[in-house]
């Protein structure tokens, strides 16, 4: 089993965010760790082997180091924690402390990821980010010198007005660091967000900001290329990682683990074998706090709900899906269930196998949204 924790605390909300965050006074921050605390506290669960926590946000650096400390305590005392459990948690560059720190190796964190998105301060401005890349970078070094030897950088392709240039400067930049793993997401412009406003004004001014689509397909070409070149593996769409730190939260996600989410609109989901359950908190912050057993969206998953999710979120892995896991998981052959899309793409070359699994090819890639959209 997996658990996500969500902090919903930022110091200031970026223009492309839609997520569910906001700045927050000092009682509010304290007021929601207790009740955060109290509801894991609820869900105890000795049974549960817990293989990766995740602390996400918002901007979890936001808060106090001793919040995250008592946060990852009150789970090891109601979980049962994997001695080599993957502990993670996000960080904003500009909200890091020696101090803070020190507090999270105390705690057991093991993992870092900085959400970087671009080595170039007019981008970041752009973005709406509190930090410049200079600050990132005392930042990483500071990690370093602590003694945390997973770190994870986010980055952004697609940005308003970013060249191919810039964006594969951002790239080298970042790979000379060597950190051991490295997340490159296309920016998606979501409604809603300030950015959103600002685009739709300039396009009806007749001013097109974003990249060509042809620019955005070999900005992910050169991803894999310079990446590559600097020792990093490709297994996951927009995940690379040196040899032994690909992001064990996310493939248990991928693969279908069990989870677990504590803190307003966390999600999770539990496999009962031939049937599933999701769910998710509230998204009120207000709700949450008089009554932190209040969940929302509980939707129950069928046999072949699993199925079809079990081959979208597969194919997001480079590995692609295994035919022996999905037999044994389902007990039926996946030529049989879904022979007939899978020897469309093969036939096509979207597609590719082996002996045992099936995954998506180069130019699989390039489309996996259409190709996907076959399996639901």
């Amino acid at each position: 089993m997996e658990i996500y924790v969500h902090i919903p605390f930022c110091i200031k909300k970026c223009t492309y965010c839609d997520f569910l965050s906001a700045p927050m006074d000092d009682e509010i921050k304290d007021k929601y760790v207790k009740a955060l605390c109290k509801e894991i506290e609820n869900g105890n669960n000795k049974d549960e082997f817990v293989s990766s926590i995740f602390i996400g946000g918002g901007t979890p650096t936001v808060l106090k180091g001793e919040y995250i400390e008592k946060i990852i305590y009150t789970i090891c005392e109601n979980y049962n924690v994997n001695l080599d459990a993957e502990i993670s948690i996000e960080c904003n560059p500009g909200t890091i402390t020696y101090e803070k720190l020190i507090s999270y190796k105390r705690s057991g964190i093991n993992r870092i990821s900085f959400g970087l998105q671009s080595s170039h301060n007019d981008e970041l401005k752009k973005l709406g980010r509190i930090h410049t890349y200079e600050d990132f970078v005392e930042n990483f070094e500071l990690a370093r010198q602590v003694g945390f030897k997973n770190i994870n950088i986010d980055l952004m392709s697609g940005l308003i007005n970013q060249s191919l240039k810039k964006f594969s400067d951002t790239l080298n930049k970042v790979a000379k660091l060597n950190p051991e793993h490295i997340s490159v997401y296309s920016l998606i412009i979501e409604e809603n967000t300030p950015l959103y406003e600002y685009v739709r004004k300039m396009e009806r001014d007749g001013i097109d900001i974003r990249p060509l689509e042809e620019v955005e397909r070999e900005m992910y070409k050169v991803t894999k290329q310079i990446l590559s070149s600097f020792g990093y593996e490709r297994y996951e769409i927009s995940n690379y990682s040196k040899s032994g730190y690909e992001c064990k939260h996310n493939i248990g996600y991928w693969t279908g683990i069990d989870y677990i989410g504590f803190g307003i609109g966390a999600a999770s989901y539990k496999n009962f074998g031939n049937k599933a359950i999701r769910w998710k908190n509230t998204d009120s912050i207000s709700k949450y706090l008089d009554n932190i057993e209040t969940k929302q969206d509980v939707e129950r998953l069928t046999i072949d709900d699993m199925m079809s999710e079990y081959m979208i979120l597969g194919f997001r892995l480079c590995k692609g899906v295994s035919k022996k896991d999905f037999y044994n998981k389902f007990g039926v052959t996946l030529q049989k269930k879904y022979g007939d899309i899978i020897n469309k793409y093969l036939v096509n070359g979207f597609l590719a196998e082996n002996e045992d699994r099936v995954f998506l090819s180069e130019k699989g890639i390039d489309v996996s949204n259409y190709i996907l959209c076959d399996f639901m």
